[in-house]
Formats: C-alpha cells, structure tokens, sequence
C-alpha cells in the first residue's frame, strides 16, 4: 500500500514534494519484490529490478541540484552536507553490488541489498520527518514551479512522467527559451577578441561543444553552465549563484576549497583529474580565469568524456563516414 503521510496528501499532483513521495513508494514496491528474488535462482529478474533501483541516482540528482540549493537560499545548509553524504554512501552499495554481479560474486549479493533496503528506508524517515515538511515552510509557491521546470531537466525514476505542475502554468524547458531569428548584422551581436557572435550563436556554440563547462566567479559562486544534450554529470538552473562547495559531494569539497584557494593566491593556474565513472573514463580540468592585469576572476570546471579518444591510434586524414 502506497505512504503518503498528511502533509503530502494535501499537495496537487505534480508538486515537487508529492513526486519524491511517488517516487519513495515506487522504491518500496521494487525493494519488496527484489528482496523476494535469490540472484542464483533467477538472474534475470533480479538484475531488472536492481537496475531499477539504480536509478534512484535521478532522486538523489534531484534533491542535490534542486531542492538543496532552494534551501540554502533560505540559510538551511545542513541537507547540502550531511543528506549528500549519506547519498554517497547508498551509491557505493549500489556500486559496489554492480561490481558483484559483474564479477559473477552472487554469494554477499542478496546481504548487500538487504542493508540498501535499510539504508534507503532510514533516508526515507529523515525525508518525511524533516526534510520535506519543513522544505514546505521555507520555500514560497513560486520556488516551487521554477524547481518542477529543472527537474525535468535531470528526470525521475517514475516510469510514467508526473502531472505538470502548475498544470496551466507548466513550460517544458526545452520550450523556455525565448525563439530569435538568426542574425548576421553586427548591430545584434556581440564584440568578442575575434569576431562577433550573437546570443542564440554563443549558446549554440557552448551547447553543442562536447564538455561540460561550468563557470563559478571569484566569489565563488555558479554563474554559467553550459547545457549540452549529454553531459558527463546531471546539472540544473538551480545551482546557478550557488555556492560552488555546495555542488561538490562532501568528501571532495575540500579538495576544491584547496584548488580555488591556490588559483586566488596566484600559486597555480591548473588543476587536473581523471576518474572511472559509469564505466567511462572522464577527465575533469579546473583552470583560473585572470583579467588582463593578472586579477583573479574565477575559475572554469571542464569535464569530458575521453573513453573513444583513448582508443585512438595512428592518424586518420581523410573523411570516414561510409
């Protein structure tokens, strides 16, 4: 049977808050059935439902880049470190079961989903209890419908979309952007080092150039993400004038608070990282932004996916497409 307490009962359709709850009872319909399913027994079944259950990493997106900031706007800063860390720690029991399974280790499996079902079950406690309830006391209507429109940005784990919210008011965000015949007259474009370029022109260039930019100013805080269609990691309007060490997990903050701090003492310039993330490798570069008298402006996040280009040998002069 389906939970929803009071206070979410209350909610139209579509809320934000009534999603997560759809959400958390979907959760518990899969874990009911996955614990009731032996891996040994039937491979197919389990390995289905668990990659359903994978896809809480679109809850945990959500709330990391969605709900997390409105909060913070309103001087809550606790879910940002504390919730975002016990997220992680239910990434790496999916992570670690996936590894398992892969590796044909089926003895510990049915152990590990065991403590995940108990784990999400606690995270399910603090939601209802605090987090939620007092997320409707903090945040205005208003709030409300500009998150709806970034989170269908980074998506659900529904399988059936949810009610639009408002649903007279409700604009996809592929739609809310306002439509500009292209231009090639100076007048409407933009001066840049070399060139001119037009607003619709820049945001085509940055769009479909294939990294994740992501631009925090030297008071560290998100001014720009680029919104490509395949991003290396989930972003939303939500974080833009956030404090950049809040869209880092917690376990890696400090590292960036390091980076930022030598890029503003002058000491460094660069900072790079490869890492295996859903089993591609993605290389990730900080670079400073300094004016022309060498004044600190911040700093530029980019991230790509470099699994294909590893894979290149020898050269290719001539156009490959037959």
């Amino acid at each position: 049977m389906n939970h929803y307490p009071e206070f979410s009962r209350k909610l139209p359709d579509g809320h934000p808050i009534k999603v997560y709850f759809d959400e958390n009872n979907f959760i518990n319909e899969i874990l009911k059935e996955i614990l009731e399913v032996k891996i040994e027994n039937d491979y197919e079944a389990f390995f289905n439902l668990f990659n359903q259950l994978s896809e809480v990493e679109k809850k945990f997106a959500r709330k990391e880049n969605q709900l997390f900031p409105y909060l913070e706007k309103y001087g809550w800063t606790g879910p940002s470190q504390g919730m975002w860390s016990f997220h992680d720690q239910i990434r790496d029991m999916i992570r670690s079961v996936r590894s398992h399974i892969e590796a044909k280790e089926y003895s510990s499996i049915n152990h590990q989903i065991h403590k995940i079902a108990s784990e999400l079950n606690r995270l399910f406690q603090v939601e209802e209890g605090r987090l939620f309830p007092y997320a409707l006391e903090l945040l205005k209507e208003e709030d409300w419908k500009e998150m709806k429109i970034g989170d269908e940005e980074i998506g659900w784990m529904l399988k059936d979309s949810p009610m639009p919210y408002p649903a007279d008011e409700y604009i996809h965000p592929s739609q809310d952007t306002q439509k500009r015949d292209l231009s090639f007259s100076i007048a409407d474009s933009f001066h840049l080092d070399e060139g001119y370029l037009n607003v619709e022109q820049i945001n085509l260039l940055l769009k479909f150039m294939p990294v994740d930019l992501t631009y925090v100013d030297e008071n560290d805080r998100v001014l720009f993400y680029n919104r490509g269609d395949n991003r290396v990691f989930p972003r939303s309007a939500g974080i833009i004038g956030r404090e950049v060490k809040f869209c880092h997990p917690p376990k890696s903050v400090d590292l960036v608070l390091r980076i930022l701090e030598e890029f503003k003492a002058g000491t460094k310039d660069e900072a790079e990282f490869w890492i295996n993330f859903k089993g591609k490798m993605i290389h990730i570069r900080y670079f400073a932004l300094r004016d022309l008298k060498n004044k600190y402006k911040g700093v530029i996040e980019m991230s790509q996916d470099i699994t294909e280009i590893q894979k290149i040998t020898g050269e290719q002069r001539l156009l490959d497409w037959n």
